[in-house]
C-alpha cells in the first residue's frame, strides 16, 4: 500500500478515466435499439446514447403510454439520427420484433420488474433504469432469472462510469486516506412550494384519460381511477416508487459501496417523513426529509441524509479515512484533504490538498455508462452495474422504506439472501 500518490498521477488517472469519443463509425457494430419509456429520463438518455455512441447504434422504435411523450420520443430520434422509428404504446409489440437487438427501461420503477424479465425472455439486451425493482421480492425474481440468462444487462447506477468515482476508488484503494470506517453521503435539494415542489413535475396541458393508456401505466400496482397526479408526479406514491430511498439514495449507496469494495448493510434504520411539503392540496405519500443509518460489515458505518427544503450542501460523498478524506461532489469535483490533528504522521503531513474538477461529467458518466453496456454486449469489456450490482444497490433502499414505514431496525443476512427485524 503506498503513501503517496502525485497530483501529476491523479491527473493522469482522471484523463484515462474521462470518457473517450469514438469518431470511426465503421469500425463497430451497429446496435438496433428500443426506448421504453420516452418521459424526461427516457429521452435524456436517449440523447446521451447519441452523444456518446450515435455511430454505434440505431433507435429503431419508441414506447410510452402518453401520446405526447412518444410523440417527443420520436422526435428527439428524428432528430439525432435521422430516421423515424415505430412507435407503441405497449412495450410488449416493441420486444416482439425481432430486429431490435436491445431495448433502454426507463419506465416508473414499479415497471422495471415485469418489462425487465419479459425483454430477456424475448432476447434482448437491457438498459435498465434505478431501481433494479420495486421489491425485495421482485429483485429476488429477477436474479433468480438472469442466473440462467445471456441477456447483457446494466442498471442505470451511472456513478460507475464517473471518472471522478473511480479516481476516488483508485486513491483510497492505494492507502492516501488510510483506513476508512465512515462515509457521509447527502443530497440537498430546494424548490418554490407555489412554483414546481419536488418531484410535482408539470401536468402537460393536452393530457386526458383518452391520450394516458392509464391501466398500463399501474401494470402490477392497485386499481383506481385515472389520476394525472400519479401518472405524471409518480415519484411521490408508494404505489410506484420508494421515493428518497431509490431515486436519490440508491445512486450514494451504490457508488459509495463500488468505491469501497462493499456489497449488502448488515443492518439498516431510516427515520424522516413529510416536513417541508404539507399544503393542503399536497398528497403526497413519500417523505421530503429522509436520514438512514446503514451499517456494514467490517467495521464499515455510511450515514445519509436528504432534504428537499434546502439547497445550501448539494450532493456529495465523504469518505472520512484515519489519514485523510476524499470527497465527491455534485458528481463533477473530486477533493482530497489530508488530516491535520496533532500529531499527525509525517507522511500525512507532507501530503497536498487537491481539488480535480470536470465540468458536465455527469452528462460524461451516462454516455460511458452505455458505452460500457455496449462494449460488454460485444464482449469487450465486463459491465460496471450488472444486475447483481443492481441488486446490491437496491436492498438498503428496499429496507429502509420497511424501516420507515414499520419503524423498525431491518438485518439484511446475505448468505441467506433474506431480511428480518432486529
Amino acid at each position: 500500500m503506498t503513501h503517496e500518490l502525485s497530483r501529476r498521477t491523479l491527473l493522469r488517472t482522471a484523463s484515462l478515466a474521462a470518457p473517450a469519443v469514438l469518431t470511426a463509425s465503421g469500425q463497430t457494430p451497429k446496435h438496433t435499439l428500443g426506448v421504453i419509456g420516452t418521459g424526461g429520463r427516457g429521452r435524456y438518455l436517449t440523447e446521451r446514447a447519441a452523444a456518446g455512441s450515435l455511430a454505434r447504434l440505431n433507435v429503431v422504435a419508441v414506447c410510452d403510454t402518453f401520446t405526447g411523450n412518444l410523440a417527443k420520443g420520436k422526435d428527439v430520434v428524428a432528430t439525432k439520427w435521422g430516421n423515424t422509428p415505430k412507435t407503441y404504446d405497449d412495450y410488449k409489440g416493441l420486444l416482439a420484433d425481432k430486429s431490435i437487438e436491445a431495448v433502454i427501461i426507463a419506465t416508473p420503477e414499479h415497471l422495471h420488474h415485469r418489462m425487465l424479465l419479459d425483454a430477456v425472455a424475448a432476447g434482448k439486451h437491457v438498459y435498465v433504469e434505478k431501481p433494479l425493482a420495486h421489491t425485495v421480492e421482485e429483485a429476488q425474481d429477477i436474479m433468480r432469472v438472469m442466473a440462467h440468462s445471456k441477456s447483457v444487462v446494466q442498471v442505470g447506477t451511472q456513478n460507475r462510469s464517473n471518472s471522478l468515482y473511480q479516481m476516488a476508488r483508485t486513491m483510497i484503494a492505494q492507502g492516501l486516506i488510510g483506513d476508512c470506517h465512515y462515509v457521509r453521503a447527502f443530497w440537498y435539494r430546494n424548490a418554490l412550494t407555489n412554483g414546481a415542489p419536488a418531484w410535482r413535475y408539470p401536468i402537460p396541458a393536452d393530457a386526458t384519460e383518452q391520450n394516458t393508456d392509464w391501466k398500463r401505466f399501474l401494470g402490477p400496482a392497485k386499481s383506481r381511477a385515472f389520476d394525472k397526479q400519479r401518472y405524471y408526479q409518480w415519484r411521490l406514491y408508494w404505489d410506484y416508487s420508494s421515493g428518497i430511498a431509490t431515486d436519490l439514495m440508491v445512486h450514494q449507496t451504490d457508488i459509495t459501496a463500488f468505491v469501497m469494495n462493499k456489497t449488502f448493510p448488515a443492518s439498516v434504520i431510516a427515520s424522516g417523513g413529510v416536513y417541508r411539503w404539507t399544503g393542503a392540496d399536497d398528497d403526497r405519500e413519500v417523505p421530503d426529509t429522509w436520514s438512514v443509518l446503514l451499517d456494514y460489515p467490517d467495521k464499515f458505518h455510511v450515514n445519509y441524509s436528504c432534504y428537499l427544503g434546502n439547497a445550501k450542501f448539494g450532493y456529495g460523498e465523504q469518505f472520512l479515512g484515519n489519514d485523510g478524506t476524499v470527497e465527491v461532489v455534485n458528481r463533477q469535483t473530486l477533493n482530497f484533504y489530508p488530516e491535520t490533528y496533532p500529531g499527525v504522521p509525517d507522511y500525512v503531513k507532507a501530503r497536498k490538498e487537491l481539488t480535480v474538477t470536470i465540468p458536465n461529467n455527469d452528462h460524461f458518466a451516462v454516455e460511458a455508462h452505455i458505452r460500457n453496456w455496449l462494449n460488454a454486449i460485444e464482449g469487450k469489456d465486463k459491465l460496471l452495474a450488472p444486475v447483481q450490482a443492481g441488486y446490491e444497490a437496491a436492498i438498503p433502499g428496499f429496507l429502509s422504506v420497511m424501516s420507515y414505514r414499520q419503524g423498525k431496525k431491518f438485518l439484511w443476512d446475505a448468505a441467506a439472501d433474506k431480511y428480518s427485524i432486529a
